[in-house]
């Protein structure tokens, strides 16, 4: 199923499901279905089933309701107001060019332990404008990452019981305005305003099922699923990136087996993959570098439009937008005291 939020013509968010290219209010057809993703994500299996026996009927024919046409113009983030957003790092590859260009050895601790940090889960977006201040143009960059939602109350999961606790895969983009990031990590704490303007995932939810004839073993010394779905981003028309989800050497199964170790993790949790390789700028420009010093890097700009396309998850398209504005928290440094 494609399980999504949608605007209505009185500009409120409402739960629809996908069928057939069209956009149907689920809570207008049955009532016993709550009107937002959260509600729907905490009935569990239950709401689930009550969703797979209306998108049977609507595709049998048998529902007489008026839909929309599917249009991103409509569309929120599939959940506008997740729980929590964790974001992971799980490809090798990303981690490990990142390293070589910055002319550091590959951190031996990767392939011991997933690891993750929390995100702003209040500056979710889904399609349309990202506006962005102007600190943030300040090497402004995209990530291709995919994510998960969590369907169900979980603790202490172990990961060859994970999948079972995921509702769904979406598109994700971690946005990150690089200048922002790497001046806060120099105190070793972070990355905090370098990302917290802008998290975009979307179009919509798309259950385990749909995924089925894409999965692939784990890579080796893994556990969980993994699927053969092939990930791109374009700017302004130009494919800059593309990778595959079965390119993850973390799994979902493994990132949550360590984000639910002594706490709860909770229906509308959002945990994001990580960067794919080549998924960034930060990553595409040292690669650049490395190899050719007249290279020149690239970033986003105002006006820009990113489309990130993952198979069977669908397109993300944002198109990035300048706040008028010249406050900058950049220019509020202050200068060392002497001593």
């Amino acid at each position: 199923m494609k399980i999504l939020t949608f605007i209505n013509q009185n500009q409120s968010l409402r739960l629809g499901l996908l069928v057939n290219g069209n956009i149907y209010d689920v809570n207008n057809i049955n009532s016993s279905i709550p009107n937002n993703m959260l509600e729907f994500l905490d009935l569990g299996e239950f709401g689930m089933e009550a969703m797979r026996v209306l998108e049977r009927n609507i595709a049998e024919g048998k529902i007489d309701q008026v839909s929309l046409v599917f249009d991103e113009n409509i569309l929120s983030a599939p959940i506008p107001n997740p729980t929590s957003c964790r974001d992971g790092y799980a490809f090798r590859q990303h981690v490990a060019a990142a390293r070589r260009n910055r002319g550091v050895p590959m951190i031996p601790e990767f392939d011991e332990y997933p690891i993750f940090y929390f995100t702003n889960h209040n500056a979710i977006q889904g399609p349309g404008d990202i506006w962005c201040m102007p600190d943030h143009f300040q090497k402004l960059d995209f990530e291709l990452e995919v994510a998960v939602v969590i369907g169900k109350k979980g603790r202490n999961i172990k990961a060859e019981n994970a999948d079972e606790y995921i509702a769904g895969y979406m598109v994700m983009n971690d946005m990150s305005a690089r200048t922002l990031q790497m001046e806060e990590m120099l105190l070793n704490l972070g990355p905090a305003k370098g990302k917290d303007f802008s998290t975009v995932i979307g179009p919509y939810l798309v259950t385990p099922d749909e995924l089925e004839k894409y999965k692939v073993p784990a890579k080796n010394n893994h556990v969980g699923n993994n699927f053969a779905l092939d990930m791109t981003c374009r700017v302004n028309g130009i494919e800059v990136s593309k990778g595959s989800v079965s390119d993850m050497d973390w799994t979902f199964a493994e990132i949550i087996e360590r984000c639910a170790y002594g706490v709860d993790v909770l229906p509308g949790d959002v945990i994001g993959s990580g960067t794919v390789g080549t998924g960034c700028f930060l990553e595409l420009n040292g690669t650049g570098l490395l190899n050719n010093k007249d290279f020149k890097p690239q970033w986003l700009q105002a006006n820009d439009v990113v489309e990130m396309e993952i198979t069977g998850l669908g397109l993300l398209r944002n198109t990035i937008k300048a706040v008028d504005t010249d406050f900058s928290i950049l220019a509020k440094k202050k200068k060392p005291l002497s001593i």
